[in-house]
């Protein structure tokens, strides 16, 4: 694969597998898409309302409140149940779960090894691997396509700004690296598009080039962009010895 593709959210609801499709996230989204609306459901966060006192407090009309209430009920977010003391009184209250799916869940990656890739592996690659090592027992290495003879002393120099210490081993070629399971993360793309022909699994981070403006300014900007990047993939890769090349 060369990226990933979801084609809808499964949720748990009530000890059940539900699908969540993009149509159903499509019909929620619109029903949120109104001031009125996203105000009815923020005042229900906290509790349930009449709708007298949820008119009341968003001083809008009660007929003008029906509508809305309804738009939220056929999207299954609120619902209302009649009073226990006053029969002749309603309360509506958020649906438990009316959230769950919403929004894109990430999927579980299995590799055996995680190899970060970059042109020259001098900067933004070879960051990624410092990065990852900080936060992931999943093993790790990096490579550029065509590497450079030194690491670029202003990525040092962004890396101490990190607390990192780089590896004292000079740039690496992708073809002395890569072997035939690891997940590939390709950090420029230069590399994502020149590695069309690989069959390891892949991930692409468009990270600009620092070298480009060669400031400490863009290092420092780059090696934040990764550590962001690595911070929210590292939680979603398992360690195998041999990659399924799939996703669950």
């Amino acid at each position: 694969f060369t990226s990933i593709k979801i084609d809808s959210i499964v949720i748990e609801l009530n000890g059940k597998v539900m699908p969540m499709g993009r149509a159903e996230r499509v019909g929620v989204f619109a029903a949120l898409a109104d001031p009125t609306r996203l105000a009815v459901v923020d005042a229900l966060q906290e509790q349930d309302l009449s709708p007298a006192a949820l008119a009341r407090d968003l001083r809008i009309p009660g007929n003008l409140l029906a509508h809305h209430l309804k738009v939220l009920e056929e999207a299954g977010l609120v619902s209302r149940t009649a009073s226990q003391h006053d029969r002749r009184r309603t309360y509506v209250h958020l649906d438990v779960g009316a959230f769950d799916g919403l929004l894109p869940q990430l999927c579980t990656i299995e590799a055996p090894r995680v190899v970060f890739v970059c042109t020259h592996n001098s900067a933004r690659s070879i960051l990624a691997e410092a990065l990852w090592n900080e936060v992931s027992e999943v093993p790790c290495s990096s490579a550029g396509t065509s590497p450079s003879a030194h690491v670029n002393p202003r990525a040092l120099k962004a890396a101490e700004g990190l607390g990192l210490s780089l590896t004292g081993r000079p740039p690496r070629s992708v073809d002395d690296v890569l072997r035939p399971d690891d997940l590939i993360v390709s950090v420029c793309d230069s590399v994502n598009e020149e590695l069309v022909d690989s069959s390891n699994p892949r991930l692409h981070w468009s990270v600009p080039d620092p070298a480009r403006l060669n400031t400490d300014a863009a290092f420092a900007s780059a090696a934040g962009d990764i550590r962001a990047r690595v911070a929210t993939l590292a939680p979603r890769v398992n360690h195998c010895q041999h990659s399924r090349k799939g996703r669950k």
